[in-house]
């Protein structure tokens, strides 16, 4: 196993929900942080899919001790170095290119790339990659896709992420190759919205104790 993919697999620490977070104001991110962390998910992706993502890593990165905070949804080199430079501890890509692989390869910063067909999974592999986000997961045959991979690609391990809700997150983290799941249940857009983070605090409580 590579060294960046220990690395990456130490900042997630066992954790088997890692909450996909969409910060529309970025003055919810702290909070947020905050009260995922007191519930036991420490390690989050926010991702670049608002205009203050990049600030909310920021932040988060400088006034939450507790938390690991990642880039979700990096789409190219320029957004891994502005991603990387914003504070982030890893970097999460719902893809995989030979831009971003070249951009990982050079950063200290640990890549987690998407691969859904036993191409993609050899590519990154052959980049050193044994730890991979499954996405889109529901859709791109789930559990029984990932049960497949198990035999011929051993050595490689998943964090499917995409449909992974509070019904099916332990179906998937029962699979002998998956390491955990990423979901935003744990931190609904109403609830954000709402400033409810002791409810937010409560589901990541409960998705903390999901055993793998």
């Amino acid at each position: 196993m590579t060294s960046k993919t220990e690395k990456l697999l130490s900042l997630l620490n066992g954790q088997p929900v890692i909450p996909v977070l969409k910060i529309a104001n970025v003055a919810d991110a702290v909070p947020l942080a905050r009260a995922l962390s007191r519930g036991g998910l420490r390690a989050i992706e926010i991702t670049l899919r608002t205009a203050d993502a990049l600030e909310a890593i920021r932040h988060v990165a400088a006034e939450v001790e507790d938390a690991v905070v990642g880039a979700g949804t990096i789409l190219d080199a320029k957004q891994f170095d502005e991603a990387a430079r914003a504070g982030s501890k890893f970097i999460v890509s719902p893809g995989i290119t030979s831009q971003l692989l070249d951009a990982a390869k050079d950063s200290p910063v640990p890549l987690l790339p998407g691969a859904i067909t036993p191409g993609e999974i050899m590519a990154a592999r052959e980049a050193g990659l044994r730890f991979l986000k499954f996405f889109p997961a529901e859709q791109s045959g789930g559990i029984a896709s990932l049960k497949a991979f198990a035999s011929p690609l051993a050595d490689v391990k998943f964090c499917p992420t995409g449909g992974i809700t509070a019904k099916n997150a332990a179906d998937y983290l029962s699979l002998p190759n998956v390491i955990c799941v990423g979901g935003s249940w744990v931190a609904p857009d109403d609830l954000i919205k709402a400033g409810k983070w002791d409810e937010i605090e409560a589901l990541a409580r409960e998705a903390s104790k999901l055993a793998k």
